[in-house]
């Protein structure tokens, strides 16, 4: 058995010239597109629930408000609104 990891520990060492990493780049994963013509436009921190409305349209789809303060979710294509009580608090492109 010591021979066979002996082995193993062997080969994967003679391959260690070929191996080679990518490198990630963390700030490219959490940017969300701005709040602009040239990005997703979406309602910002503070609108009130009428004025998104009035902006953006009815979402396709209202989850209720759960948990204290309460969190409303309204959904529309391509991102989510978070509101607490009447105002936005956060909108979260779809991924």
């Amino acid at each position: 058995m010591k021979g066979v990891s002996l082995l193993l520990l062997t080969t994967l060492a003679s391959f260690t010239p070929y191996v080679h990493a990518d490198r990630l780049l963390m700030e490219g994963l959490s940017d969300e597109p701005p709040n602009s013509a040239e990005g997703l436009v979406r309602p910002a921190r503070g609108m009130s629930m009428d004025r998104v409305i009035e902006r953006f349209g009815e979402p396709t789809e209202k989850i209720p408000a759960v948990g204290d303060p309460p969190i409303t979710r309204w959904v529309y294509d391509g991102y989510t609104v978070y509101f607490e009580d009447q105002h936005t608090i956060t909108s979260v492109v779809h991924r």
